[in-house]
């Protein structure tokens, strides 16, 4: 059995941080774990890549291939290798393969919006993420550093379908989502932020830690832990105030999802910390269960130590 991480968040929310700060302290305690890009737009990275996604498509080919811009092109090259092979399908050319709608947005000239159709890319996860994983034991332990367009774990199911290949080659997975810190800084942002998280819980429906990152640029760290252990009527009291009257039922469903269900809830990551760390990956590594099927060690005692 296998074990991973699908490390997720907006852009921006440190995911890569994260990625280079655990494999910083794993090597450090000497425990192995394996990093995946899986981001074809990445330029540089602060940690060793063990599969590179890049290898397969990259974001500037298929810019300059299909005319996209930087959104949609990201979300094809997340489209590709991800998708399931339709029987009926025949052999396309790679530029046949997407459909593209431009709209007109503001002032600000054309942007492109993707309208990605079903890519008859015959094979294409079996063929390269049955190979990369190939490579490694049935103990390994895989973290995947994901794009941070919020399409891919909002609605798209392009996540969704590479969580299933991983399960079928018998990963226990789960969801690390890191929202910045210092984007919850009012009780509206929070709640955002809570329901940006939920809609990934149930889109991908894996075990789900979430991690409030870059603690460590937090000024007033009060604010930060009322969000930590929220208070529900207080919450409440505070979205009321910030919204108009016609969202008072709105604001107290919200409410009620976040406090009484316990659906989502945060915890903070500082790196300067290895505590910090430490206590993070022992929170994953028992959604995963990791660790829970390694043989006892038994140490043999000298019969002389005993009488001593």
């Amino acid at each position: 059995m296998g074990y991973a991480q699908l490390v997720i968040g907006p852009a921006g929310s440190g995911k890569s941080t994260y990625c280079s700060s655990l494999f910083r302290h794993c090597e450090a305690v000497g425990r192995s774990i394996h990093v995946v890009n899986l981001d074809p737009a990445a330029e540089q990275f602060d940690y060793p890549v063990a599969v590179d996604i890049r290898e397969l498509i990259c974001l500037d080919d298929v810019m300059e291939e299909l005319g996209l811009g930087p959104n949609g092109a990201l979300m094809y090259c997340m489209e590709y290798p991800f998708a399931l092979s339709n029987s009926e399908s025949t052999s396309m050319d790679f530029s046949a393969t997407a459909s593209c709608a431009i709209f007109r947005i503001g002032p600000n000239g054309w942007k492109w919006l993707y309208a990605i159709t079903m890519l008859e890319l015959e094979d294409n996860m079996d063929d390269w993420l049955t190979d990369e994983l190939d490579n490694y034991l049935d103990d390994d332990y895989l973290v995947f550093d994901c794009p941070g367009q919020i399409e891919l774990f909002s609605h798209v199911p392009v996540l969704r379908n590479f969580v299933e290949h991983l399960k079928s080659k018998n990963f226990n997975v789960c969801v690390v989502y890191l929202l910045d810190s210092q984007f919850i800084t009012d009780v509206t942002k929070f709640i955002s932020g809570c329901m940006a998280s939920l809609s990934a819980m149930i889109q991908l429906e894996l075990p789900h830690v979430n991690i409030l990152s870059k603690m460590d640029l937090v000024t007033n760290k009060r604010d930060i832990e009322d969000f930590l252990n929220p208070q529900g009527q207080v919450l409440l009291s505070e979205l009321n105030q910030r919204m108009a009257p016609q969202f008072l039922k709105l604001n107290k469903a919200l409410i009620d999802l976040v406090d009484q269900y316990s659906m989502v809830s945060f915890v903070p990551l500082d790196l300067r910390k290895e505590s910090s760390i430490r206590y993070i990956l022992s929170q994953i590594d028992n959604c995963i269960q990791y660790g829970e099927d390694a043989d006892v060690k038994v140490k043999d005692f000298d019969p002389e130590d005993i009488d001593d």
